[in-house]
């Protein structure tokens, strides 16, 4: 199963709605956003363009109602930080890197997506029981200091590929 990963939209709809179409056409069922929607009316966009489960943590910019969360029911808010599993796989999300290890503090992880930093980037963390987690950072979809980027991971076959926005 394919899951998209954003983060930092930054309120650019253009882009957000591109990847949207992106996740339409490959009929993606789940999306995780590792924070900085940024406002109300992003927030309400992705909520009703995007027909499958949303998993979202707040960013640091954030400027949108947390009450607001509420009318949107496949939205799944987890805060700053959130764990839960898709297909078996055990999921971290948090939007600042410094939480990571905030994840990682009971047990491991599969994987950790966070964003903040606006670069696609990959490595490892070690979790307070000794095994290593995977962490991504899908960039930013709002293209911002970089390419407009998205992720796609497959639970099934564990590939990562990097989506560079402009090439869809």
């Amino acid at each position: 199963m394919k899951i998209v990963i954003i983060s930092d939209v930054h309120d650019n709809l253009v882009n957000l709605e591109k990847c949207l179409n992106w996740c339409k056409n490959e009929k993606i069922k789940h999306l995780i956003c590792c924070g900085d929607i940024t406002n109300s009316e992003t927030l309400k966009f992705l909520a009703e363009k995007f027909i499958g489960e949303i998993y979202l943590v707040k960013g640091n910019i954030e400027i949108y109602d947390e009450e607001d969360l509420k009318k949107y029911k496949n939205i799944q808010y987890f805060g700053k930080i959130g764990r839960f599993k898709i297909n078996n796989t055990t999921i971290g999300i948090c939007h600042e890197p410094y939480l990571i290890d905030k994840i990682l503090e009971k047990d491991s992880c599969e994987i950790i997506f966070y964003g903040h930093t606006h670069k696609p980037w990959s490595s490892y963390a070690k979790a307070s029981d000794g095994k290593k987690t995977l962490t991504v950072n899908p960039g930013a979809l709002g293209g911002m200091f970089m390419k407009s980027t998205f992720a796609v991971y497959d639970t099934k076959s564990k590939v990562m590929e990097l989506k560079i926005l402009e090439s869809l």
